[in-house]
């Protein structure tokens, strides 16, 4: 076979992410309904606590983080200091640095520009497929990647901001005997359950939710916030005691 047609049966680069786009998009498909349903809950909840329209379709696009917006949402309708707010909200979305560590050497290879943007759309979904489609081994190669991430990425930043806006929209029109709150604490569920996938990360889920729990009485909700910081201390201990038992 000639050079010139080796060329044109190889795959280009093009092609690759192309691929690599889809086969992210297949991935992710299933949660999209539960993604919408926490945003539209999201939308009506910022609307319901007393943000104005704008304030809300600005909330939804800039933040783009629904645990950090429903912390921080009822803390401003209470008129709560701005230092807990913004504690709260930073101490809730302190996963995601977490999470760009996680991912980072995989895009090392692109201008910081991209690496900002792509950062934007990284999320809860994006860690939990990622990282399966490509080990922290697989680092040094880079074919795919950002056609995968990007699979996952703008099909839940679009699922999360269209549910977003209808529950900003519509938040005066839908009643609360329909119950859409408890529709989206489940979507959420089906999302977060199928993430747990090690014992650190179930250790987590399960004393953030006790913690949550036992706290719910505290002003300002702050006993979410110390649910989670509880849970990502408690992920860490499990996490760095499973490491032990290994190199033992």
């Amino acid at each position: 076979m000639s050079n010139s047609q080796a060329s044109i049966t190889e795959p280009t680069s093009h092609d690759i992410e192309r691929s690599a786009f889809r086969e992210g998009f297949k991935a992710c498909a299933p949660t999209m309904p539960g993604i919408f349903a926490w945003g539209m809950v999201t939308g009506m909840a910022m609307v319901k606590s007393g943000l104005t329209l704008w304030q809300a379709l600005g909330m939804t696009f800039l933040v783009f983080a629904g645990s950090a917006q429903l912390a921080a949402v009822p803390l401003m309708a209470a008129g709560a200091p701005v230092g807990v707010v913004f504690v709260t909200a930073l101490v809730v979305n302190l996963r995601f640095v977490i999470f760009a560590a996680a991912i980072a050497p995989h895009f090392a290879h692109l201008p910081w520009y991209r690496r900002v943007w792509h950062g934007y759309f990284n999320a809860d979904i994006t860690m939990g497929l990622f990282p399966r489609r490509f080990p922290a081994e697989t680092a040094p190669h880079t074919p795919g990647k950002v056609g995968f991430f990007n699979g996952i990425g703008y099909p839940n930043w679009c699922a999360w901001q269209g549910g977003s806006v209808v529950g900003i929209l519509l938040a005066g029109q839908i009643p609360e005997s329909w119950g859409i709150g408890f529709a989206g604490t489940l979507a959420l569920l089906a999302i977060a359950i199928p993430l747990t996938i090690n014992l650190a990360a179930f250790v987590g889920v399960v004393l953030a939710s006790v913690i949550a729990v036992a706290t719910v009485g505290l002003p300002y909700r702050l006993g979410l916030l110390l649910a989670v910081i509880v849970g990502m201390i408690g992920a860490m201990l499990a996490d760095a005691w499973l490491d032990k038992k290994k190199e033992q």
